[in-house]
């Protein structure tokens, strides 16, 4: 009997490249989509409908909005800046499709992300791999999979360029081969965050001081959401060089500027660690981590610190490590696990 996948679809060339692949490899597929904030669902029915697939839509409006832009908001607010492409994975695409999968009696779900699942026959436990392609490569955003999940999931892109995944796509006549990639927030379309906390919240932001590195009053912010680590633009206070946001102080609804020498670091804590393989490995150890999406990994150390906490002490200096943001560690192509970066007490 052929084993059934569940194919999550969003219209665009990767979900129906992946769709394409598994039907090749003798799977028996179906195509769905997740509705969570009135996305159109037309074009991934189109896609399925010529594959000559079922298709389904599952609302899960609330969920998205609870588990996903309630928290976006919340960060936000507290000072961090969230990557809700992560939150989604977790609760909506591995989480809610995958449980809606199973119960409709699919053996698998797939994804058009671009990485790998191994399994190590010594240990009995599956892995995350990066997609062969580093261009490309999205295990960033996976790193809070289980091996649970892992079991249920194919990666059908995970061995391709994107190049690839378009002629697969052009061959078969699929009208989105050539289709550009989103790079918004589903949610912030015009990529106004700001706007977006306003409305959920209909509370207008509370202007604060701008606060130099010794703790000095240098201007009047618009409101903490506004700004995230790093920035330059949009910060209108005069100086006499490039002045960054450094850190933000949602105790004291203030946000710290100075030089661009004052972003680099060498340390970060990530307070609560997802381990892929389900347990952590001895500590300290050396190992390579991203602290952002759009990063080449860099050499460290990872140090315990408290109970399910570590400590990253990179080798060099890294910009703009921010609060919110996720640190992700690799043991070469193997994504060990990650954690939620947390914010270091101020000093000013």
């Amino acid at each position: 009997m052929k084993k059934k996948v569940l194919i999550a679809m969003s219209g665009g060339v990767d979900s129906s490249a992946a769709a394409l692949l598994l039907q090749k490899q003798g799977y028996e597929c179906a195509g769905a989509t997740l509705s969570l904030c009135g996305n159109e669902t037309d074009g991934a029915k189109r896609i399925a409908d010529g594959l000559g697939m079922p298709f389904y839509i599952f609302d899960e409006h609330e969920l998205f909005a609870r588990e996903v832009m309630d928290h976006f908001v919340s960060e936000y607010r507290a000072g961090r800046t969230p990557n809700p492409c992560i939150d989604c994975n977790r609760c909506l695409k591995f989480g809610a499709f995958l449980d809606r999968a199973l119960e409709m009696g699919f053996d698998y779900i797939a994804t058009g992300h671009y990485a790998r699942v191994g399994y190590d026959e010594a240990s009995g436990r599956y892995r995350l791999l990066r997609g062969e392609s580093r261009a490309k490569d999205q295990s960033y955003v996976l790193y809070d999979l289980t091996q649970e999940t892992l079991a249920r999931v194919k990666f059908p892109l995970g061995s391709l360029r994107k190049t690839e995944a378009r002629e697969i796509a052009a061959e078969a006549g699929l009208i989105n081969a050539r289709k550009h990639d989103s790079q918004d927030i589903c949610f912030v379309p015009d990529g106004d965050y700001a706007k977006v906390i306003e409305n959920r919240t209909g509370k207008t932001p509370e202007p604060g001081p701008f606060l130099d590195l010794n703790g000095n009053v240098v201007g009047t912010h618009c409101g903490i959401i506004h700004y995230t680590v790093g920035q330059r633009r949009g910060l209108r206070m005069p100086s006499d060089g490039k002045i960054y946001v450094v850190k933000i102080l949602p105790e004291r609804n203030a946000v710290v500027v100075g030089p661009n020498e004052a972003l680099f670091t060498r340390e970060c804590l990530v307070p609560g660690m997802h381990w892929i393989s389900g347990e952590a490995p001895a500590l300290p150890f050396r190992c390579s981590a991203k602290t952002r999406y759009r990063q080449p990994e860099q050499p460290c150390t990872v140090y315990p610190a408290g109970e399910a906490g570590v400590r990253l002490v990179f080798d060099e200096p890294l910009r703009a490590i921010t609060p919110g943001q996720s640190a992700v560690l690799y043991d070469g192509d193997t994504v060990l696990g990650g954690g939620i970066i947390a914010r270091e007490e101020s000093v000013c």
